[in-house]
């Protein structure tokens, strides 16, 4: 008698002669970050939004050899002219100096003050939430009811009442800014992390031996520090106001650097003589932090992270 093998193909499982739901299959031939990847290219608005932030990073680098002119140089007799000027693209603000030098140049500034609080912030929030989560008990309770102090007040306050008590400057920004998000990241941790810790897969790791630092490193990290990350993403744009209006507020960079926050506080007096250059370092913040925004949206829909 001839015998005839059966072809096996992608989805179908050989031992039950069913057909595998074609997302499991995908996910087990590309993995999961793979098919995060595939979902957010096919994204068009977190893609746009991708690449726009890759753009203004890109021209805040380049910043000190692509400007057309001198930031930091200006002249009285060609204040405040308008947007389209021959000489100036962007106009000039209140002291003559170019716009969009002016603005090319802020965006290191403000790129790196809205983005390092939320970095910083991301590693020590993550560990505090994930110790306390997997260990839980007293240290559980100590160390959320320190974090859940922080919570009493409003962001914004925090964040100036941090930054006034330790003064002006781009160092004290970042502190006090991490400062303000570290709690945030930090509950957001516990919480995965104390939903995790009750799987049966941490519970197989435990009574196959494996150390606490092991089923740390395997089992726990590589399904919270997703959701994490993405709660992360979203604060970026947040940081982003939040160091600007410390600038504003003349406790961030101090002139003449160029900062967003900082222009828009120079440029305030000129709102009513000028008021299209006034707004571009607003506009600025604002393209930058919708576009966070969008990428983080786009992110958790790729990643299929629920609230």
């Amino acid at each position: 008698m001839a015998v005839t093998s059966t072809p096996v193909t992608a989805g179908i499982d050989p031992a039950m002669g069913t057909a595998q739901p074609k997302a499991e299959a995908f996910v087990a031939s590309v993995g999961f970050w793979g098919s995060v990847g595939r979902k957010l290219v096919r994204d068009p608005v977190a893609m746009t939004a991708a690449a726009i932030i890759l753009i203004i990073i890109a021209v805040a680098i380049l910043a000190p050899w692509i400007t057309p002119m001198d930031p930091y140089r200006g002249s009285m007799l060609k204040r405040l002219r308008p947007i389209g000027d021959a000489t100036y693209i962007l106009g000039s603000d209140e002291l003559g100096r170019d716009m969009l030098s002016r603005l090319m140049m802020g965006g290191r500034l403000s790129l790196f003050i809205g983005v390092t609080p939320v970095i910083l912030a991301f590693i020590i929030g993550s560990g505090i939430g994930i110790l306390a989560g997997y260990v839980g008990g007293w240290l559980n309770v100590v160390l959320m009811r320190t974090i859940d102090v922080f919570f009493a007040f409003p962001s914004v306050l925090l964040a100036i009442a941090l930054s006034g008590a330790l003064g002006a400057g781009v160092l004290n920004s970042i502190v006090s800014l991490t400062c303000v998000f570290v709690p945030q990241i930090a509950r957001v941790a516990e919480s995965v992390t104390t939903q995790i810790r009750s799987r049966d897969y941490v519970d197989a790791a435990k009574l196959s031996g494996a150390s606490t630092l092991t089923i740390l490193r395997v089992q726990v990290l590589g399904n919270v520090l997703g959701p994490i990350f993405v709660y992360a993403t979203s604060l970026i744009s947040v940081s982003m106001i939040l160091a600007s209006g410390l600038s504003f507020l003349g406790l961030g960079v101090k002139p003449p650097e160029p900062e967003w926050g900082l222009m828009l506080n120079t440029l305030r007096t000129a709102i009513y003589v000028n008021p299209m250059v006034a707004a571009l370092p607003g506009l600025a913040i604002f393209i930058v932090s919708i576009s966070f925004n969008l990428f983080s949206d786009g992110l958790r829909s790729a990643m299929e992270v629920k609230s």
